[in-house]
């Protein structure tokens, strides 16, 4: 029997907050292998800022490359309509019944997953390990662990993890605005996304802006 962590989102960014997280869990929990698995269409968000699902798993692929414990999944940007996560965990569950699942999710999502879509068969398929970053916060999600737990059963782990600000919205913001997003991110993620001239919305407007009323835009930071 393996345990088996599951990192799901958009990833859009993939960044290295998700990967610190996966590799924290790993050592932690502990789990055999952590396993990617890119949104296909979220529910909870809109799609206006999202790239499409293949773009976001090339960049997840690329983030994981050289890590032998890491895997990427297709099954969710495969799968038509709203991606939902029981639907997910259904499946595995099928797929890989000698398996134990572990999905990973942030301290804010601990608050939240009760109103997601048949939350009583995520709790029924899988562990829930959620990243606590200080004691502070680790006490207030002791209580509301407990109290997920008498609702709906199943186990949930807290897991104590470091204070880190990195986030997808900040990355796709700082290359909107002509800044760097160094070190937020795998060097190969940042390359494609500079290759592909991804969320550069706002910073193409601006230029083309500029050049329609006679002016140079200057130097761009990428």
């Amino acid at each position: 029997m393996r345990r088996i962590g599951i990192m799901g989102g958009t990833f859009n960014p993939i960044h290295l907050g998700h990967l610190l997280l996966a590799e924290w869990a790993l050592d932690e929990v502990p789990l055999d292998e952590v396993w990617f698995i890119p949104t296909g269409s979220s529910y909870m968000k809109s799609s206006r800022e999202i790239l499409p699902g293949e773009e976001r798993m090339r960049m997840t692929e690329l983030a994981i490359r050289g890590n032998s414990r890491f895997r990427c999944l297709d099954l969710e940007i495969r799968r038509e309509g709203p991606t939902y996560t029981y639907e997910t965990l259904r499946l595995l569950r099928a797929q890989y019944p000698e398996d134990s699942f572990f999905f990973i999710l942030g301290a804010d999502c601990l608050y939240t997953v009760e109103n997601w879509k048949n939350p009583e068969e995520i709790f029924r398929n899988c562990t829930l390990v959620a990243a606590a970053r200080g004691n502070g916060v680790l006490e207030a999600m002791e209580e509301k662990k407990r109290s997920l737990e008498n609702r709906f059963g199943g186990n949930i782990l807290l897991l104590p993890f470091l204070r880190i600000s990195v986030s997808s919205s900040l990355v796709r913001q700082r290359i909107r605005d002509g800044q760097s997003a160094r070190y937020l991110l795998c060097d190969s993620v940042l390359t494609y996304i500079e290759e592909k001239g991804f969320y550069r919305e706002k910073r193409e407007s601006a230029e083309k802006d500029s050049q329609s009323n006679g002016k140079s835009a200057g130097c761009q930071a990428f």
